[in-house]
Order: structure tokens, then sequence, then C-alpha cells
């Protein structure tokens, strides 16, 4: 009669390195469920990523002053439009970079196009709009049009 010649195996625990991939794998999905994408921006936000281009908006009694972060992106690469009462910023960046040394050759490329929309409740006037673009930062000052500005009615919370 033959002797069993098997070993059990040994069960080892997963490394550091797998289990922090895990947890990290998990929360990248968890992110996605239960939030329906309704714009591009949605995306970047639930990869934890902000919207690109970062975007900041003051409004004062007779204008909007916006500010786009656009790093890397020439002014010709720029379509800036008001259309439906929305602003629409577009704009592609591309950049190409390339070492040549007497051992290797290495090329590295990134593309990719924007689109981001803001709806500013109004459409400005002709010439209402003033657009400057200088080191990557578009700065753009809408006026306002007569009468555009409703009034504010505060909401009183009542306790329960």
């Amino acid at each position: 009669m033959a002797e069993d010649q098997t070993k059990p195996v040994k069960k080892t625990q997963p490394t550091p390195f797998f289990q922090s991939m895990q947890r990290e794998m998990n929360q990248f999905i968890d992110r996605f469920r239960g939030h329906p994408m309704s714009s591009p921006g949605d995306f970047f936000e639930a990869l934890g990523a902000p919207a690109f281009p970062a975007i900041d908006v003051v409004e004062t009694d007779d204008a909007l002053e916006i500010t786009a972060e656009i790093p890397g992106v020439d002014e010709d690469d720029l379509d800036i439009s008001i259309a439906n009462n929305a602003l629409v910023l577009k704009g592609e960046k591309s950049s190409e970079h390339e070492d040549k040394e007497q051992d290797f050759h290495l090329v590295e490329r990134r593309y990719g196009s924007f689109r981001r929309q803001l709806p500013l409740g109004f459409t400005p006037e002709g010439g209402a709009v003033n657009a400057t673009f200088k080191n990557g930062v578009l700065k753009l000052k809408i006026a306002k049009p007569e009468g555009s500005s409703e009034p504010v009615q505060k909401i009183k919370i009542s306790k329960s």
C-alpha cells in the first residue's frame, strides 16, 4: 500500500501591498455606487480629482467675475462661448517631451480635451464680456444686463 506523499499546503496571509491595493479598489468601486453621473465633472469627482479646469466664480452687483486655471493650454486651443444663458469653456491640452541619450530614447505625449459649462442665469448684452488669458489663467468679467438681478427671498426655517 502506497503512503500518501502529499503535504498540507501552508496558507499565507496576503502581503500588506495586496491588502492595501484591495482596500483602494473597494473604495474606488464604492465611489461609483449610488452616484449617477450627470456630467463629466461627476466622473472626476468620483475619482477624487477635481474637474478640469478649476474655476472660481465671484458675483458682484453688476457682473460675474470668473477665473479658470488652464495650465499648459495655448490661447489658440481655447473656445469660449455663451449660449442658452450658459458660459461654455472648451479646449484641448497637448504636450510632448522627448529625451535622447546614448543608451535610451524616451518620448512622452499627453493629450486631452475638456469642456465646462456654467449656468449664468442671463445672456449678456453684446460687448459686455471682457476676457484675458495670461500664464494659464483665464479671467472673464461678464456684465449683467439691466433687470437681470432678482430680489432675494429669505426662507425662515421653522423648528418642528
